[in-house]
C-alpha cells in the first residue's frame, strides 16, 4: 500500500503525461502482479462496490477522534473530502502495515455481508496501522471514491512500455467485463489470444472536436460527413452465435436493450460501432428518449414497445471473425455496406447515411439544420483513415452545433472538493417566472480559478442562508449558460431538464433584471 500510495503522490505532483506515463511504469516493474491487476481495475474505472456506508464511516471517525459528531461534520465541509477528512483528523497510526495493496481491497470487498460490529472493528484496526497517506487512499477505495485525473491512455502506454506490446493490443485487452477476482494478471495481459473472450469489445474511436477551419482538412472531397446522432454510443457484437451490447463506458447493456439479441440467428459474424437511437413512426427520437431505456435492469413490453431501439451504424471493426481496424474508413464502409444488405437485420440495424456536400461552406449550412433531425451536429471522417484507438487526431472530428444559451443568476453556491474545497464551484442558476426567480440547472463547469476565487469571495459576503455546504445568496451575478438539449421532466419542479449545462461566460454587463424567463427555455422545446 505505501508502493501504492507513493506512486499517488508523484502522479499527483506533475501534469506531464510523459512523466505519469514513466511513474507508473516504475511501479508496474515493481509491484506483484495482484497488486498490478488492481491498480488497472482502479485506473480503468472497475473499482468494487462500496461495502460500508459513508453514515458510518463518519460516525466511527468521530468516535475514533474523540470529537462531537457535529464538529467532524463542520470539518468535513470546510475540507469537502470526506477521504482526506478521515485520514487527517483520525489520531496517529500505532504502527504501520506493510500489506500491499491487493490485501486490503479484498478486505473491503469481503466485508459485504459481514456485520456491522464486525465491520466497524476491521475499519477500525485498518485506520489504527496506516499512514496518512496509505488512510487517504484506503477511505478512497471504500468511498468508491478513487478517481485520479490519469487518462486510460496512459495506463495503456505504461503497460505498453513495460510489457512491449503494442499500445492496441494491450488497449483491447483491457477492454471487456473482466474483474481482478476472476482473472490473473498473466491471463489478462500476457496470454497470446487477446479475442479469447467472445464478449470482449475493442476499445472505442474518439473524434475530437473540429477547432480549425476546415479547409485546414484539406479537400472536401477526402472527408465524409455524417450527422452526429444524439443517442448512446455502443459496439454492437455478434459472434459464436452470441450478441453482446457494450456502452462506450465499458458496460455490458444487452440487458437493456434485449431486442439486439435475436441477431444471433444471422449468419455472419460482426463487431459494428455506431449509436443507439430510439426509433418510432420512421423517425429518430431525441435523447431523451433512449434515457427511458437506460439504467432499466428490466425492460418491460410496454417501454419496448413505445421507446423501439434500433443501432445506427457507422462503423465495422471486425468482420467473420477478421480485425478489419487497420482497413480504410472507405473500404470498411464498403464492408459495413455490404453486410447489411447481404443479411436480415430486421430493422434492428441502419446504416447511418453519408451527407452529399460538394465544398466545405455548403457543408457548414447543412450542419446549421442538423437539430432538425435530432442530431447534435456533423462527424466528420476521412477516407482514408484506419480506426484507431482512444482520442488521436487527424481521422475523425466532431462538428456541434452552437449550444442553446440562456443568461441566468446565480441562486446557490456549493463548496468544491480536493484543491476546491475553499472556493464555491457548483453553482445553481434561475430565471425569472412571472415576479419569481425560479432554478433551472446547475453547473461546475467553464469557469477559471482567478474566476472562481472572484466568485468565492461574492459568496461569502453575500450569503442570505446556509444549508451545510450550500449557500443560497443575494441574486446579482449573471452568468451565460450554454446546453446541448433539453426535455421535459417530472421529477424537477420546473418540469425540464437540461443537457450538459456548461458556464459559458460571466455576464458583467448584465443585471438581473436583463436575464431570460422560463418561457425563453421553454421555447426550445419541440
Amino acid at each position: 500500500m505505501k508502493a501504492f500510495s507513493l506512486m499517488y503522490r508523484r502522479l499527483e505532483s506533475t501534469t506531464s503525461t510523459l512523466k505519469r506515463t514513466a511513474i507508473i511504469a516504475d511501479f508496474f516493474r515493481q509491484a506483484s502482479d495482484k497488486d498490478k491487476l488492481w491498480t488497472i481495475a482502479l485506473f480503468t474505472h472497475k473499482r468494487p462496490r462500496r461495502t460500508i456506508t459513508t453514515s458510518y464511516l463518519r460516525l466511527w471517525a468521530a468516535e475514533l477522534a474523540n470529537i462531537p459528531n457535529w464538529l467532524f461534520e463542520d470539518t468535513y465541509h470546510i475540507v469537502g473530502d470526506l477521504a482526506e477528512t478521515i485520514a487527517k483528523i483520525i489520531p496517529p497510526p500505532t504502527y504501520t502495515s506493510d500489506n500491499p495493496l491487493s490485501y486490503w481491497v479484498e478486505m473491503l470487498i469481503a466485508l459485504k455481508d459481514k456485520e456491522e460490529a464486525d465491520k466497524k472493528e476491521a475499519i477500525l484496526e485498518a485506520w489504527k496501522i496506516l499512514d496518512t497517506d496509505s488512510r487517504f487512499l484506503f477511505n478512497k477505495l471504500i468511498t468508491g471514491g478513487f478517481r485520479i485525473g490519469v487518462a486510460q491512455r496512459t495506463i495503456v502506454k505504461a503497460l505498453s512500455a513495460v510489457l512491449d506490446q503494442e499500445e492496441n493490443v494491450i488497449a483491447h485487452k483491457l477492454m471487456g467485463n473482466w474483474s481482478p477476482l476472476a482473472i490473473s494478471y498473466e491471463e489478462l495481459l500476457l496470454s497470446d489470444d487477446p479475442t479469447a473472450d467472445s464478449s470482449k469489445p475493442y476499445p472505442f474511436y474518439l473524434a475530437s472536436p473540429l477547432d480549425s477551419p476546415l479547409d485546414k482538412l484539406g479537400s472536401a472531397s477526402e472527408w465524409y460527413a455524417e450527422y452526429k446522432w444524439d443517442g448512446m454510443r455502443g459496439q454492437l457484437i455478434k459472434r459464436d452465435n452470441n450478441v453482446f451490447l457494450w456502452s462506450r463506458g465499458e458496460e455490458l447493456i444487452i440487458d437493456q436493450f434485449p431486442e439486439f439479441i435475436t441477431l444471433r440467428n444471422v449468419e455472419s459474424d460482426f463487431v459494428i460501432d455506431g449509436e443507439i437511437l430510439v426509433f418510432r413512426d420512421n423517425q429518430i427520437k431525441g435523447f431523451d428518449h433512449i434515457q427511458k431505456r437506460i439504467g432499466r435492469k428490466k425492460v418491460s413490453k410496454k417501454i419496448l414497445e413505445s421507446h423501439p431501439a434500433i443501432m445506427m451504424a457507422y462503423d465495422i471493426m471486425e468482420l467473420n471473425n477478421n480485425d478489419i481496424r487497420e482497413l480504410s474508413q472507405a473500404n470498411r464502409r464498403i464492408k459495413l455496406e455490404s453486410l447489411i444488405d447481404q443479411n436480415d437485420f430486421s430493422n434492428l440495424i441502419k446504416i447511418s447515411p453519408l451527407i452529399s456536400f460538394n465544398d466545405w461552406s455548403s457543408l457548414g449550412q447543412i450542419r446549421n439544420l442538423a437539430r432538425e433531425k435530432n442530431a447534435e451536429g456533423l462527424m466528420l471522417k476521412s477516407k482514408l483513415g484506419p480506426y484507431k484507438t482512444g482520442r488521436k487526431r487527424g481521422d475523425w472530428y466532431k462538428w456541434k452545433v452552437d449550444p442553446m444559451t440562456f443568461d441566468g443568476v446565480l441562486l446557490y453556491a456549493q463548496r468544491g472538493h480536493g484543491r476546491r474545497a475553499n472556493l464555491y464551484s457548483d453553482f445553481t442558476f434561475a430565471v425569472k417566472d412571472g415576479d419569481n426567480l425560479v432554478p433551472i440547472t446547475k453547473s461546475y463547469i467553464g469557469l477559471t480559478d482567478n474566476e472562481l476565487t472572484q466568485i468565492s469571495q461574492f459568496v461569502r459576503k453575500n450569503t442570505i442562508e446556509r444549508f451545510g455546504p450550500v449557500s443560497s445568496v443575494t441574486p446579482k451575478l449573471v452568468f451565460e449558460v450554454g446546453f446541448e438539449g433539453i426535455s421535459k421532466s417530472n421529477r424537477r419542479k420546473v418540469g425540464i431538464s437540461l443537457r450538459s449545462p456548461r458556464i459559458l461566460r460571466w455576464r458583467h454587463d448584465k443585471s438581473v433584471n436583463e436575464i431570460d424567463s422560463l418561457s425563453d427555455i421553454l421555447r426550445f422545446l419541440k
